[in-house]
């Protein structure tokens, strides 16, 4: 059972074990710290993250990695086309006594990485929708709770490319990150290629918890903030809604659907993570800017105005920040 005297200490406590896992992380993934950063913030918050890039760069390694340095229950998903919701959730079967019996699917675990999302039908993803949200899964008339922490990190290609499905609005804005991988780095690039294609084998040690993890994501949740802080993230979630009280311009120009209240959430809570990992003990206007483009980008639709004028979700966001 972990137990400090007094919140300040747990902090400490909090940004150490953030400094391991990194460590861990590190001995494995080359450079792409800024993914990295984004997807242990999701981790500490309670939260969900879409990965998107294109193949080859390390998206599934990365989740893994991440995997081992928390040592929780881990379960890979590899969605395709012909996958079906109860090949994630689980299916009843006849047991020997002529009785129905509840086969458990890989959704019950820890640490779900959902591979290549966009590779099956809105009809199969929408089998994560009530486990991200509720930590829960109900099939026949029954429901069952995940074991905590329970967090899904789900990987896309970019949904131009061929035999891709994308997600549908509802099942996006489960995620509180969509975090964007780029090509490696030049010098980054050559480390790799060294180090993957010798005998090295490097593994990451477990250097948390589940009872940690838990615990931190408890203590992020009594970070306190200020009043400021708190209207500046709800005012640029509503400033992407066209035609509402607050909407910026840009948004009755481009915007064909804009941020919902989750978006003011994640944006606080997010916030929050970020400022205790960097030593602050209550997140600034600062920290909503550093988080806004992962939490925002994939809950606003541009319109064909913005597309005609390639105006991409990010120069909006971009914007609005100023």
């Amino acid at each position: 059972m972990i137990n400090f005297s007094n919140d300040i200490d747990a902090i400490k406590s909090l940004r150490l074990a953030h400094e391991k896992l990194l460590n861990e992380i590190k001995k494995v993934i080359i450079g792409q710290n800024q993914v990295v950063k984004e997807v242990l913030i999701t981790i500490f918050s309670r939260g969900h993250c879409l990965l998107i890039g294109v193949p080859g760069l390390a998206k599934t390694l990365l989740v893994t990695t991440i995997a081992k340095s928390v040592g929780l229950k881990f379960k890979r998903i590899q969605f395709t086309p012909d996958l079906m919701p109860s090949d994630i959730i689980g299916t009843d079967i006849l047991d020997e006594n002529r009785k129905f019996k509840f086969i458990k699917g890989p959704i019950f675990a820890n640490f779900i990485l959902a591979d290549e999302i966009n590779r099956t039908p809105p009809k199969t993803q929408a089998a994560l929708l009530e486990a991200m949200q509720e930590r829960s899964v109900t099939t026949a008339g029954q429901q069952f709770n995940l074991e905590e922490p329970f967090f899904v990190l789900a990987t896309q290609n970019p949904i131009e490319q061929e035999g891709t499905y994308p997600l549908p609005e509802a099942q996006l804005d489960r995620f509180m990150f969509n975090t964007i991988l780029d090509y490696p780095l030049f010098n980054d690039e050559i480390e790799i290629v060294r180090t993957t294609t010798s005998e090295i084998t490097i593994e990451p040690e477990n250097v948390l918890t589940a009872n940690e993890i838990i615990y931190y994501q408890e203590l992020i949740r009594k970070v306190p903030v200020n009043d400021n802080v708190l209207k500046y993230a709800v005012n640029l979630s509503a400033a992407t809604r066209p035609g509402k009280e607050k909407s910026h311009e840009l948004a009755n120009k481009y915007i064909n659907w804009g941020a919902g209240p989750r978006a003011s959430q994640f944006l606080i809570i997010a916030a929050k993570t970020l400022s205790v990992l960097n030593g602050k003990f209550s997140p600034d206007i600062e920290d909503i800017k550093t988080i806004a483009h992962p939490v925002l980008r994939h809950r606003i639709t541009k319109n064909y105005k913005a597309e005609a004028e390639a105006i991409t979700i990010d120069n909006i966001i971009d914007e609005l920040l100023k």
